[in-house]
Order: structure tokens, then C-alpha cells, then sequence
């Protein structure tokens, strides 16, 4: 058993993990960095450990400092929650020689499927559809213009190793492809230290629908039914719900067996998610898979019962899965929405100081939150302040006790995104289930 873990990670995840580890009576360090040392994740741990400077790289990403704290504290276990170090191979790599359980997958696995070329063929080998695309690098724009006239407009150019809805661009035509080739390369070389990049059919108002999975050494592997995640702005996450109100059981049970030959294809453990484009006609793609904890996982946890925390936690200490499929029920349904601390209009960042913060409370209401009043949002972080979840009987009461909440949820000092949250809740198209990649654009 574990008895202390450390949290490679900030904000509303590190608050979340800790809370399980509490629940299983495991002692939590955090890690904060300069711009951090009032942060609410710092006053809530055991130990909280400076790392260094406000920024990313000074810091969060500051491995040195980390493996560092890791030892003094003679921690057990180092979990990286989401973004930042969760799905860095060398990080995961370094924990193994250093001693400590990396909670997730093994760092050849984060390597495969963080590369998004490789990732491809080996789904593309295991039986997992696929966007028709290619499995190979480009070497150039003029490359890149011939690819793309074999495939037909409009393709999609990516990153190979790109995530969060960076490195991403759709190309509509011939013209377009070499300012796109261009730029998204400065990106990708920007964001991920990597000029690669390749280019798939680009699906026209497809939904966004992924595949929560979890895989125990023994090869043991479930899957928590799916998440709808199709509202988006500049490829990012707005809403997330489960069940999806678009697919039917028999689409439902043929993603999860996908899914479920994917990890096992490919030597899978621990908690991650297989994404898929899916068409009008419930045709489905894989996108990529995440190997790590999600931002999204609250809502099927809220509609399963299950604590995929806890059950990653217990995968990397060595227990086998406590149910079966045939164990995993679906009760109700759950909505996420992100709260961003952003103009609403411009949809740019607003740090300032919190000077006031109420969140309503009632039945199935869930906050997912790193601030408090008083705290200070700055701009060296991702600008996601909280996450609210909600829970119903069916979409329907889920959808009201949602616009309720958001109706009651008060924040000043900064600007958040709720009010185009609550027009997403209240719009027509949204209350009919007609939630695709394009809603945002189409209606808002």
C-alpha cells in the first residue's frame, strides 16, 4: 500500500487527486511554484514543496526539482494528474529509475501513443478505424499540397506531437496549404520541441465521442462507457456529458470493444481514453489516445460510481480490477462545463485577484475547483479556474439543474466564460442534442 504520494501537478486536478488519497489514507506533497504559494491545492496538502519561478518551465516542468522533493519526502508514488508531465515518457522513464511508481501507463506505451503518426498505424494495424489519412511524416509543403489532393479537401494538418487542440489546422484548399504548412510547423515546433507532421481527411461536423478505459496488469480491461465531448472552441473541451444522447447501444457497445482491442493490442495499463470522430451515420475514427486521467472523467464517474482515481492508484500499487464489464452500471445523466477565468467576447484570458466566490450547492451539483476568493489568477497557467458537473435522471433534468447552477454560481474580480456557457445550456440546438465539433461556430 502506498503511504505517500507525491502531486505533480496544481490547480482543481491536484485538489481531486487529493481527495482520493485522503479517502484511501494516503499522505499528499504538492509541488507549487512561485506565482503559486497562496494557491488552495498548497493550503490543502500535508506538504506543499517550492520547485521554482511562476513559469511552466521553471517549475512544474522542472524535473530536477521534483525528483528532488520526491526523495526528501520519501514518497511512494508520483502522480502527474493532466497536462504538464503526464504524458512525458522521460518523466514517467525517470520515475522507474529513480524508485517511485509513475501512476500510468509505461513510458513506451506514453511514447507510442503520444506520437501521433505512430499512434495511427498501430490502431490502424489492431483493426481500429481510422481517418483516411497518411502514416508518415511530411518532408515538405509541396508533399503536403500532393497528399492532400489524393485525399480530397478539406484535410486536416497535425502535429505528430500535438495534444490539447495545438498544432491543429484545417486546410480547405490548395492556396491555404502553404501559410497553413508553414505556421502550424512554428507551432509544433513552439509547443512540442518537434517539426513532424502529417495530414488526415478533415471530417465535417463530426461528433467528438471517447472511450473511458481501464487496464490492470493482469490484462484485465473495462471500459466506463463513453463521454460526448463534441462543443469545443479551437479544438478545446467546453461540455462534456455521458452517456451521449447521439449514439445508440449497439454504436456504445462496439466503441468499448474497439476500444477495449486497442489497449490490449498494445500492452495497456492504467486509466486512458481512446478518442473517436464519429459521422452522421455513426461511423467512427480514432483521433488519439490520452494516457492519463482526463478533465472530463468527472462526469462518468458521476454516472458509474466509480472512482477512476482511486482505481488508477490501485493498478499502479498491483490489484486487479474489483468488477467486470458486465459489473459497470449506467445511472443517470451527467453534464462537465469548464469555467475559464476569460472574456467572455474575446474569449482572452483575465487574470486578476478573485474578490468574490459563490458556488451554489444542491443535489447533484459537483464543483471541481482551484481557487478561492481572494486568489490570484495569473497568466503563466491555463486559464481553467474550475469544473462544474451536474447529475440527473435523465439529459433533460440534467440540462435544468445545469442552467440553474450556472444561473447561481457567482464570481467578480475577474472575467469567467459563464456567459457563454449559459447561452450553450439555454440555445435550441443544444436542448435537442445537436452538439457537434461545429456548435460553437454554427451557433455562437
Amino acid at each position: 500500500m502506498f503511504e505517500k504520494i507525491l502531486i505533480a501537478n496544481r490547480g482543481e486536478i491536484a485538489i481531486r487527486i487529493m481527495r482520493t488519497c485522503e479517502n484511501l489514507g494516503i499522505s499528499t506533497i504538492v509541488i507549487y511554484s512561485e506565482a503559486d504559494k497562496d494557491s488552495l491545492h498548497v493550503k490543502l496538502a500535508d506538504k506543499a514543496y517550492l520547485v521554482g519561478g511562476s513559469r511552466v518551465a521553471d517549475s512544474y516542468l522542472n524535473m530536477e526539482k521534483i525528483f528532488e522533493v520526491a526523495q526528501i519526502c520519501d514518497v511512494d508514488a508520483i502522480h502527474p494528474g493532466y497536462g504538464l508531465l503526464s504524458e512525458n515518457a522521460e518523466f514517467a522513464k525517470k520515475c522507474e529509475e529513480k524508485g517511485f511508481v509513475f501512476i500510468g501507463p509505461s513510458p513506451s506505451i506514453i511514447s507510442a501513443m503520444g506520437d501521433k503518426i505512430k499512434a495511427r498505424s498501430i490502431m490502424k494495424k489492431a483493426g481500429v478505424p481510422v481517418v483516411p489519412g497518411i502514416s508518415h511524416p511530411l518532408s515538405s509543403v509541396d508533399e503536403a499540397i500532393i497528399e492532400a489532393e489524393n485525399i480530397g479537401y478539406p484535410i486536416m494538418l497535425k502535429a505528430s506531437s500535438g495534444g490539447g487542440g495545438i498544432g491543429m489546422q484545417v486546410v480547405r484548399s490548395r492556396n491555404e496549404m502553404q501559410k497553413a504548412y508553414e505556421s502550424n510547423q512554428k507551432r509544433a515546433i513552439s509547443f512540442f520541441g518537434h517539426s513532424e507532421m502529417y495530414l488526415e481527411k478533415y471530417l465535417e461536423n463530426p461528433r467528438h465521442i471517447e472511450i473511458q478505459l481501464l487496464t490492470d496488469h493482469e490484462g484485465n480491461t473495462v471500459f466506463l462507457w463513453e463521454r460526448e465531448c463534441s462543443i469545443q472552441r479551437r479544438h478545446q473541451k467546453i461540455v462534456e456529458e455521458a452517456p451521449s444522447s447521439f449514439i445508440d447501444e449497439q454504436t456504445r457497445l462496439r466503441m468499448g470493444e474497439i476500444a477495449i482491442l486497442a489497449a490490449k493490442e498494445i500492452g495497456y495499463t492504467n486509466a486512458g481514453t481512446i478518442e473517436f470522430l464519429v459521422d452522421q451515420d455513426k461511423n467512427f475514427y480514432f483521433l488519439e489516445m490520452n494516457t492519463r486521467i482526463q478533465v472530463e472523467h468527472p462526469v462518468t464517474e458521476e454516472i458509474t460510481g466509480i472512482d477512476i482515481v482511486e482505481q488508477q492508484i490501485k493498478i499502479a500499487q498491483g490489484h486487479t480490477l474489483p468488477f467486470t464489464q458486465k459489473q459497470i452500471n449506467r445511472s443517470g445523466h451527467a453534464i462537465e462545463v469548464r469555467i475559464y477565468a476569460e472574456d467572455p467576447k474575446t474569449h482572452f484570458p483575465s487574470p486578476g485577484t478573485i474578490t468574490k466566490l459563490s458556488l451554489p450547492h444542491d443535489d447533484g451539483v459537483r464543483h471541481e475547483i482551484g481557487v478561492h476568493s481572494q486568489s490570484t489568477v495569473t497568466h503563466f497557467y491555463d486559464p481553467m479556474i474550475a469544473k462544474l458537473i451536474v447529475k440527473g435522471k435523465n439529459r433533460q433534468d440534467a440540462i435544468e439543474r445545469l442552467a440553474k447552477t450556472l444561473d447561481s454560481y457567482d464570481i467578480e474580480g475577474i472575467k469567467t466564460n459563464i456567459p457563454m456557457l449559459k447561452k450553450i445550456v439555454k440555445h435550441q440546438a443544444f436542448l435537442n442534442g445537436d452538439t457537434t465539433t461545429e456548435f460553437v461556430k454554427n451557433y455562437l
